[in-house]
């Protein structure tokens, strides 16, 4: 069996050993073996694992959310139904963030224009239209 230390496993999967603690610490990878000289002798298995952890937080899952989708790939009947529901609900909270971010967008390129069609140099627009009492 192929054992990786700390550090190999870290490189593979292209995070930080402190990473690595941290994912140990809260309980998204098991505690490994200890070899004979003491260091972590980390898996295939805890390779996967961290390889999975950092691809489902690069489509924006949370540890949280990673910690219960793992649950789910264990202990689960109704695995895919699950992870589908769970992923859906991800997705909504992705397009209301966008939509949260057009919105400040289009703001900003309002506040962008005023600052542009300003003739006065001596007070600034932007800094104008921010002091204004306005719901927002």
């Amino acid at each position: 069996m192929n054992f990786y230390t700390i550090g190999q496993l870290a490189k593979q999967v292209n995070i930080s050993t402190d990473t690595v603690r941290m994912y140990e610490k809260i309980k998204l990878i098991e505690k490994p073996s200890r070899g004979i000289n003491h260091y972590r002798q980390y898996d295939q298995k805890a390779l996967l694992r961290l390889k999975f952890i950092k691809r489902a937080k690069g489509i924006g899952f949370t540890l949280k959310e990673i910690s219960e989708l793992l649950a789910l790939k264990t202990t689960s009947l109704h695995t895919c139904e699950n992870v589908r529901k769970q992923t859906e609900v991800k997705l909504h909270l992705i397009e209301d963030k966008l939509n949260e971010l057009q919105r400040l967008k289009i703001a900003l390129d309002g506040l962008i224009s005023s600052c542009h069609n300003s003739q006065n140099n001596k007070e600034c627009p932007i800094l104008t239209l921010l002091e204004q009492e306005t719901d927002t």
